[in-house]
């Protein structure tokens, strides 16, 4: 696969992954806590780093790539937490989560939902969506980490 070919899959895996939180939100009417939302901003960011590298030279490229797999990585770290709040690991390090509400701050436009219940989305899977953007982003950063380092050793023979 080609580092255009991998900004281009890069753009759009973070597309399908911010497209089923937003269809779970307001479609299925699964309000997300402040932990979820908290989890989207990789993505955003993935998609433009994609955009980016598909766009830019290779040396360029390439060092745009590995940087979209650090964020997801973060990403992934931030869903690890997530999950951690689900099985009751720790608390939220969000102030918001544990019932803390910022002196001065707007209250939210929506109702909010618990950061330690967690949202299943397949009925009968254990599996919390916290939990499968784990492995979304920790399977996704692999790949992606595969491809650019595969792409970079054809380069070099």
């Amino acid at each position: 696969m080609s580092l255009r070919a991998a900004g281009i899959a890069t753009a759009l895996a973070a597309l399908a992954a911010l497209g089923v939180a937003y269809y779970v939100q307001y479609f299925m009417r699964l309000y997300p806590c402040p932990l979820c939302l908290l989890e989207r901003w990789p993505y955003r960011i993935l998609i433009v780093l994609g955009i980016v590298a598909a766009v830019s030279p290779r040396i360029p490229a390439r060092l745009i790539l590995f940087a979209a797999a650090g964020t997801l990585l973060a990403g992934a770290a931030i869903a690890f937490i997530h999950v951690g709040v689900e099985f009751h690991w720790w608390q939220s390090p969000l102030p918001e989560c544990n019932g803390i509400l910022t002196p001065g701050a707007p209250l939210p436009m929506m109702p909010a939902k618990p950061c330690d219940q967690a949202t299943f989305l397949i009925p009968g899977l254990p599996v919390s969506m916290a939990a499968m953007n784990f492995l979304y982003a920790v399977i996704f950063a692999l790949v992606l980490l595969y491809c650019v380092l595969r792409q970079t050793r054809q380069v070099t023979r």
